[in-house]
């Protein structure tokens, strides 16, 4: 009997004094580096708002996708994409699931004009106006 006490007292120290914990963590555990990303606009300056690009060359044509999160009025995110190839431009327009594209059919200062059917489009910097019939939806470039 004083030899089983004596064993479970020893392994109940044993096993206080071998779980001890440091501050310092786990030694074995690779530490991850954080990485910031920002997206920079064709000046080389950072942009404020949250924008993804992309270039392709395909048999020497270059297509460009610029992708941008505007928000309604209502606080509808919409996801706007700008894909211009060396035959034309669109605009493509994705909310719950529906996807619209419009193509360029003109510009005039700073507005850009898409159209399909009933639908057009305005584009300027940072907003666009949609109009379908007598409905009219702004849309503000946003950051997520």
């Amino acid at each position: 009997m004083k030899k089983v006490i004596l064993v479970a007292v020893s392994g109940a120290f044993l096993s206080m004094v071998s779980c001890k914990k440091s501050e310092g963590g786990n030694k074995e555990v690779i530490k991850s580096e954080n990485s910031e990303t920002s997206v920079v606009d064709n000046n080389g300056k950072i942009d404020s708002v949250s924008t993804l690009s992309s270039m392709t060359d395909v048999n020497g044509e270059k297509t460009e996708k610029t992708s941008n999160i505007y928000k309604a009025t209502d606080g509808t995110l919409v996801k706007v994409v700008f894909e211009t190839t060396p035959k034309e431009s669109t605009l493509s327009i994705r909310n719950n699931n529906k996807t619209f594209i419009l193509k360029k059919t003109g510009t005039s200062g700073n507005e850009t004009t898409y159209m399909k059917d009933d639908m057009t489009a305005r584009v300027t910097q940072d907003s666009i106006h949609l109009i379908q019939g007598n409905n009219i939806i702004e849309l503000k470039k946003t950051k997520i």
